[in-house]
């Protein structure tokens, strides 16, 4: 079954919603909804937060429809269990949200921090909020824990008093409704990094990536091979992850500012950061970066 991600491809430094309709069941019987998400530890690609909801009194049938931990599933199970998802639509809803790699390390770089976790309990409330505001009659949440499980129950409650909330390690594998919500999450993700556009390559870059996590040899070799000397990583990159930040410190130019303590331009033999805008357009190997063309700027030449 289609995930229209057409809008999030052109513009992945941006996160995005993707929704069904509210069915007209869920907004007169109460319901059931739940909360978990895909692609947390990864250092490539972006994470994605996943919801789905049901009247209370089909659990039972939800349950038969086989949903599991989508991490103990294949590919192709969960592909299934999603087609069966948007199949009921007269009864099942669901959203997710993909969390740019770009949004995340910025957040997380922010003047005032952002945690990981922060991104993520913001996301679920969102998701939250919209789905009551759509007018889906929600009473029972049940989320999959991110950090102390008391303490963001406490927390929820606060936000949705009217609500009987359950926050719980492993919810995905105890509560059928937060399964869903895990298939819908993973199966997004899943396609939302095999569709991913890469605008800093002038060609399809198809070298392997490996598995996005941080301890993959295949991973840490593209990375490295990817890394742009000024401008750093593509945006499929959060490079607030330790595994980037690292290659960065090793492989980049280094920046060093007017107010620098020394007082001096850098370390003897590095290049000044403005040599890499002026005009080189006789060696075809120095050609203005996208960023330059992407922005119609050009190099400055009278003050």
């Amino acid at each position: 079954m289609s995930i229209d991600l057409s809008e999030f491809e052109k513009n992945n430094g941006n996160n995005y919603i993707v929704r069904s309709e509210v069915p007209e069941i869920c907004k007169s019987e109460p319901c059931c909804f739940g909360i978990d998400e895909a692609g947390r530890g990864p250092v490539l690609g972006p994470m994605v937060y996943g919801i789905c909801y049901c009247p209370i009194s089909k659990n039972e049938q939800l349950a038969e429809m086989g949903f599991a931990d989508s991490k103990t599933l294949s590919e192709e199970q969960r592909e299934e269990l999603f087609t069966k998802i948007y199949e009921a639509n007269q009864v099942l809803g669901y959203k997710m949200e993909v969390l740019s790699p770009n949004i995340i390390s910025n957040s997380m770089f922010r003047r005032t921090k952002c945690s990981l976790n922060t991104v993520s309990k913001d996301s679920a409330i969102k998701l939250l909020r919209l789905t009551i505001e759509e007018g889906a009659n929600i009473k029972e949440v049940y989320v999959d824990t991110v950090g102390d499980a008391s303490k963001y129950q406490a927390y929820l409650k606060e936000l949705f008093p009217d609500l009987e909330i359950t926050v719980t390690p492993k919810a995905d594998a105890k509560f059928p409704i937060v399964s869903a919500a895990s298939i819908c999450a993973k199966v997004c993700r899943d396609r939302a990094v095999k569709s991913w556009q890469f605008p800093e390559f002038d060609e399809i870059n198809e070298t392997p990536y490996g598995s996005g996590y941080p301890n993959d040899p295949a991973t840490k070799q593209w990375l490295s091979n990817v890394m742009e000397p000024v401008f750093g990583f593509p945006r499929f990159v959060r490079f607030s992850w330790s595994t980037a930040d690292k290659i960065l410190e090793e492989k980049a130019v280094p920046v060093y500012w007017d107010d620098d303590e020394d007082g001096d331009n850098g370390a003897k033999g590095t290049p000044s950061v403005m040599s890499f805008f002026s005009s080189k357009d006789s060696d075809p190997r120095l050609k203005k970066h996208h960023y330059f063309n992407d922005r119609h700027l050009t190099q400055v030449t009278d003050f």
